[in-house]
């Protein structure tokens, strides 16, 4: 099983060389990334992090304020766009790209696909999204592949509902923009053109996060509207469930249910974009916001691209753990963000206020779907570890960062900047601090410094972030080299909190096992201080391990010391462990010497 490894590149802001980051600054003053950024050198860098899947967020062409008229674009309106580069979650054409993207926008797309040749000829797989649960409210394609139409082109606008509609629509009320608050104007209060604080829409229609009101709030998705799949205003099901057996079947089986059933136009539409994007190379999706999409339709959209590409990358944003095995069995999911558990709970670790004793029950509580649970600590939607809201020290990431890519089966996530410690500094406009930006024209300093000008070589690191960057290097490939990480997981934690003295809620240990292998992993959360102990094997694992008595040398894969010894004798197996502040061990048992 190859362990894989996803390289989340926030594309309007990774090749951006423009250091100015000025609050709410336009595409000449803050520049903008491009396609061709991602050049031989950038491709070659990443994968040489250990990445095997690269996922370019931000591609589908979304709302953003700038005039491409000339390339038969209409202008967005900034009543309802986020951000001056607006969000890539108000997507306004499926079937094109953001046209900020390309060096010529007339060759947009030619230019995305150069992109994913080039992406696949250094053997990294291509990731996009894809928003299912809602678009831009001025959703208008002008990419139409024959046969296609816009959402909404079709739709019975009397009704508040109809199976086939594309959305939902409130009948005799006009939308009305919400009250601005805390002082928010549209671009930072510059004036413009297009901006006469209202937007045409009637009949309105429901908002993105489901507000059914013709006046959405401020907080509401107000620049987006939810899509219809069928489900009627009071939540029941138009369409055919999934029987309770198709949790065991595979995609196939789930193809050839839906294939002669009658289903919403909207999953027709959505899956047509699916498709349209896999035939173009795309290598999978993520799915934003799935759960607030039926299973069912997950399961006819999934078992589609799965007909298609079987070895399709199928990752959903899901944060309802009672959802998860559905979204995983019935809906064809092949990853989800484990973020309610275990990236809360390292979070919280990492932050000096948590217990590691927690993780031993969440793994527990996983361990039927471990393997479908990708694991990050950061990414577009989340606070970056070396922010004043989050850690605020980049290296308090390294510990967690073992754990993730040591524990489980299951993907490693890591966000662009994260392995260089950028904190997310800075007032870029409609986005805040702590997280980089999604709205906004901006620069990534320490990124950016890593990227030294385009040459993609580190040269303007400082020291500190050259090694960390190190550390993300040799961590992610090892994770990949060694097979026993796609082996046997046990957690020796509570063996060694109950047996073991000075080793304590700080620490937490764990092995990967298979029958060419064996590894203990060990890692120290705490910032301040070095705990040292004999780390021991309950008798269960020795046993599993055939271990005889005597002595086995060690090495430690992640920092290179060949001096550590585990030692077997009637009483069990035990091991000399020294951790310094924040450092981990991944030893491999070699030969026995004694």
């Amino acid at each position: 099983m190859e362990k894989i490894n996803v390289y989340q590149a926030f594309t309007r802001l990774f090749g951006n060389k423009n250091t100015t980051n000025k609050s709410w600054g336009t595409i000449e003053e803050n520049g903008v990334g491009k396609f061709n950024d991602f050049n031989d050198k950038a491709l070659s860098e990443i994968k040489n992090l250990g990445i095997t899947h690269l996922w370019f967020t931000g591609v589908p062409h979304h709302n953003v304020i700038r005039d491409y008229t000339a390339y038969g674009i209409s202008n967005d309106d900034p009543d309802v766009v986020k951000g001056r580069a607006g969000s890539p979650y108000a997507v306004k054409d499926y079937y094109n790209v953001d046209p900020d993207l390309a060096e010529d926008p007339a060759h947009r797309l030619e230019e995305f696909e150069a992109l994913i040749k080039r992406s696949h000829n250094h053997g990294l797989k291509v990731i996009i999204d894809i928003v299912p649960n809602h678009v831009a409210r001025n959703y208008q394609s002008a990419s139409n592949p024959e046969g296609t139409e816009d959402f909404g082109a079709s739709d019975d606008t009397s009704v508040e509902y109809a199976r086939d509609n594309n959305f939902y629509y409130i009948p005799g009320q006009d939308f009305q923009l919400p009250d601005y608050l805390n002082c928010y104007q549209p671009l930072g209060g510059e004036s413009n053109p297009l901006l006469h604080h209202k937007f045409h829409e009637s009949p309105a229609k429901w908002t993105g996060n489901g507000s059914r009101q013709a006046k959405p709030g401020f907080y509401d998705w107000y620049e987006t509207v939810k899509i219809n799949y069928g489900i009627r205003p009071d939540g029941s099901k138009d369409f055919d469930t999934l029987p309770a057996e198709f949790a065991h079947k595979n995609y196939k089986e789930h193809a050839a249910f839906w294939k002669y059933k009658q289903v919403p136009d909207s999953w027709k539409k959505f899956r047509d974009i699916a498709l349209y994007w896999t035939n173009k190379g795309v290598d999978g999706f993520r799915y934003d916001m799935a759960e607030m999409v039926p299973v069912e339709f997950w399961s006819y959209m999934n078992s589609s691209i799965k007909i298609k590409n079987p070895d399709a990358f199928l990752l959903a944003e899901v944060y309802n753990p009672a959802m998860y095995r559905d979204y995983i069995f019935k809906g064809k999911m092949d990853y989800l963000y484990d973020k309610v558990g275990l990236y809360d709970t390292l979070k919280h670790i990492m932050q000096g206020h948590g217990s590691t004793d927690h993780l031993v029950d969440i793994q527990e509580g996983l361990a039927d779907i471990e393997h479908h649970m990708l694991h990050f600590l950061e990414n577009h939607d989340e606070q970056r570890i070396a922010s004043s809201g989050f850690a605020g020290n980049a290296e308090k990431g390294k510990p967690a960062m073992v754990v993730f890519a040591c524990i489980s089966t299951a993907p490693t996530m890591l966000y662009f900047g994260q392995e260089v410690g950028e904190p997310g500094d800075g007032n870029p406009g409609f986005g805040s601090e702590t997280r980089t930006t999604i709205f906004d024209y901006w620069g990534v300093p320490n990124h950016q410094r890593w990227m030294n000008n385009g040459a993609f070589d580190g040269g303007q690191l400082s020291k500190e972030e050259k090694d960390l960057r190190a550390f993300y290097v040799n961590l992610l490939n090892t994770a990949n080299d060694h097979s026993a990480f796609s082996g046997n997981y046990k957690e020796i934690h509570r063996h060694n909190r109950t047996h073991t003295p000075y080793y304590n809620d700080r620490v937490f240990s764990f092995v990967r096992w298979n029958s060419i292998e064996k590894l203990i992993i060990v890692s120290n959360f705490d910032v301040d201080n070095t705990f040292g102990f004999s780390l021991s094997l309950d008798w269960d694992l020795i046993n599993q391990w055939e271990l005889k008595q005597g002595v086995y040398s060690m090495t430690d894969l992640l920092n290179g010391h060949p001096d550590y010894l585990l030692t077997v004798d009637e009483s069990g197996a035990s091991a000399r462990v020294d951790l310094k502040p924040l450092e981990s061990v991944i030893l491999k048992l070699e030969e026995k010497t004694q």
